[in-house]
């Protein structure tokens, strides 16, 4: 099921023997796909938007953009009022969709995945300031090629399969190339257009990818992604064209920018001249690959979907991200918010309505009805499902799927799809002052748990009516007390389910910190775990012992314990029901976490028992010791620790102080 083609060609040795940057054509004309499926199937192009708002574009209301094109397909299609992300940040959304999972059980909770560091492990911070009351998660920084991908099981179909603009799911072997696609374009791992949208851009020497001055990034990608419609237009394709617009950099074609600071009207909620030539960018781009299809006649038998990774853009954001980096063109408008996601509350990085709900198209000629809308609750984590259904495409066994076909409501044979979605962001954000949440709607209802925001850092709660209050404006949690408890149980059940790196509170928090102080400026209060952190379980002295009880999954302890020098044991003393238990070993900065190491141990019921464990290979390396212990229902006992490495030993006896 995951099979990959592997082109000898690469995009650097086209450009080095002089060839064209028809990338696009060139490797779509290498040669035909084995076991092809005929031409009946489907063809399938998923447009995504980035960090396109709620409301703009026409057919969701926007008063003030021009979006003629994508006007015009939801007119030959469906439109979606209650279409989710799954995160309120960029790659985690893009994660969701290729696997059709959430982000907390794939681990890519945070837009990181440009940054050097390979990480395909999610963790918890292990220190934070004063201020802060609980601990964030440390997000996957890069799309494990071991999840079955919507473009691998279309490959595995007999489609053949395109990538193109924005991927920031990794660099290579992270790219789209070891994930199912036969072309990727401009096979760049950024979070956005390389300098700017308009050429000449400064994408990596390699590629050869600098454009003709002027010509603007969408316009570009989409002429790319339209020659391999005509390349493949007798074979069913996947095109995946997921635009780098409107994300920052702000910037725009001249042109466009002084044609709507002409028509800007300030009582409009949405006047931002720059952001509307961006958006009308976009929509320029849909028309092309539109025009593309229609030209070769495949049109009638392609499946669009358009889509947006997350919410709008608010102020807050507009400061954080435009100002500095969006270019001279951006200084006239740099004080007008991009844009406006009333009547929605917040906008991107937020788990509010503007962050997560977004603008929604599918079109399907002879399946889907003109003109239609529909109040099905979808989410993006669904859209892998139903586009394998609707190629015939086998879904993967070994890859559990938490998306569900909603092929149902797209035939007109059901109006809902599911009653229930999640949102689990672990993180603060300054651009839109969130703090570490997990939400849940359940039909009308919305529960946002933010994590030990307490003011004893017990979790805080928000509960909104939006049947009754879409704008999240009332919260009704202290008079609903028995619905926040039963919601609050579904964000237990998914966090459980998924194995979310879930945040947890900060020991060093103060209530009288001050912004700028720090974890080291400021005492913190007795650590009874002796600088040991428990992880998926409780953990008290009492009795002179370390009483553990699981709380989900497998209970750990970990310890920073940096540099060893070899041999190192870890020696502890354990009273449980019995069990399997690990040591592992996570190497610091510098090593990637394909590089832990692991030793297993067994423990029999009864009484205490002393385990000796070998700490696996730390090569005088800095890094942390994870002491996993047996799973059992039943709370466990640990007596002493001992870590002993070069000669020296460092005993825990865990004493009440």
């Amino acid at each position: 099921m995951n099979t990959r083609l592997h082109l000898v060609t690469n995009y650097a040795s086209l450009s080095a023997s002089g060839l064209s940057l028809g990338l696009g054509l060139l490797l779509c004309s290498l040669a035909p796909v084995p076991g092809a499926a005929p031409a009946s199937r489907p063809n399938i192009v998923f447009i995504l938007a980035d960090d396109l708002g709620w409301g703009d574009i026409g057919c969701f209301g926007s008063r003030f953009h021009k979006t003629p094109n994508l006007d015009a397909l939801s007119k030959r299609g469906m439109i979606f009022t209650q279409a989710y992300a799954a995160n309120p940040l960029c790659s985690p959304t893009r994660a969701s969709i290729l696997t059709g999972q959430y982000p907390a059980r794939i681990g890519i909770t945070a837009p990181v995945c440009h940054l050097p560091e390979v990480r395909l492990k999610a963790t918890i911070q292990e220190r934070a300031a004063t201020t802060q009351k609980c601990f964030v998660a440390s997000s996957v920084t890069r799309l494990d090629t071991n999840y079955v991908t919507l473009a691998e099981l279309l490959k595995s179909a007999g489609y053949v399969t395109g990538h193109f603009g924005k991927w920031h799911l990794g660099a290579d072997p992270y790219s789209p190339r070891q994930q199912g696609f036969d072309v990727d374009v401009p096979h760049h791992p950024g979070p956005g257009p390389a300098g700017s949208y308009v050429a000449p851009w400064k994408f990596a020497a390699a590629l050869n990818f600098t454009g003709v001055p002027g010509e603007h990034i969408e316009d570009r990608m989409a002429k790319e992604a339209a020659g391999f419609i005509r390349q493949n237009k007798d074979r069913p394709f996947f095109l995946n064209y997921w635009a780098f617009s409107v994300h920052a950099p702000y910037d725009a074609k001249k042109s466009l920018v002084e044609r709507y600071r002409q028509a800007m009207d300030e009582n409009v909620p949405q006047h931002n001249p720059l952001y509307a030539a961006m958006v009308q960018s976009l929509d320029d781009a849909v028309g092309t690959l539109v025009k593309a299809l229609k030209a070769e006649k495949v049109f009638d038998r392609t499946i669009i979907v358009f889509f947006s990774d997350n919410g709008g853009v608010n102020w807050q954001a507009m400061k954080k991200e435009g100002r500095g980096d969006a270019g001279d063109l951006s200084k006239p408008f740099a004080d007008i918010p991009p844009t406006s996601n009333a009547p929605l509350r917040g906008g991107k990085a937020s788990v509010f309505e503007g962050g997560i709900r977004e603008p929604c198209i599918v079109v399907w000629p002879g399946v889907v009805r003109k003109a239609s809308r529909s109040d099905a609750m979808i989410q993006s984590i669904d859209f892998l499902p139903t586009l394998a259904e609707a190629a015939g495409a086998e879904l993967p066994a070994q890859q559990k799927l938490d998306g569900r076909s909603f092929l149902p409501v797209l035939r007109g044979k059901a109006k809902s799809h599911r009653d229930t979605i999640f949102t689990f962001f672990p993180h603060n954000t300054a651009a839109s002052s969130q703090l570490p949440a997990c939400s849940v709607r359940r039909n009308e209802w919305k529960l946002i748990r933010y994590f030990h925001d307490g003011p004893k850092q017990e979790h805080r709660y928000e509960l909104y009516n939006l049947r009754d209050d879409l704008g999240e404006t009332q919260d009704v949690s202290a008079d609903q007390k028995a619905l926040v408890k039963d919601l609050d149980s579904l964000i237990e059940g998914f966090l459980s389910d998924t194995g979310a790196v879930v945040p947890g509170p900060n020991p060093a928090w103060s209530p009288n910190a001050k912004p700028g102080d720090s974890a080291r400026k400021e005492k913190a209060p007795a650590d009874p775990l002796q600088g040991w952190k428990a992880r998926g379980c409780i953990a008290e002295v009492t009795g002179g012992n370390l009483k553990i009880t699981r709380t989900g999954g497998v209970p750990f302890l970990g310890f920073a314990a940096g540099k060893l020098e070899s041999p190192a044991k870890l020696r502890f003393r354990l009273q449980c029901d019995g069990g399997t238990g690990k040591v592992d070993w996570l190497p610091g900065p510098g090593a990637g976490p394909e590089q832990t190491k692991t030793k297993l141990y067994s423990v029999k019921a009864g009484g205490w028992t002393d385990i000796i464990a070998e700490i696996p290979a730390p090569r005088d390396q800095s890094g942390i010791i994870r002491l996993y212990l047996p799973a059992q229902d039943q709370p466990l006992e640990l007596d002493w620790i001992e870590l002993t490495a070069g000669g020296k030993t460092r005993r825990w006896d865990f004493e009440a102080k």
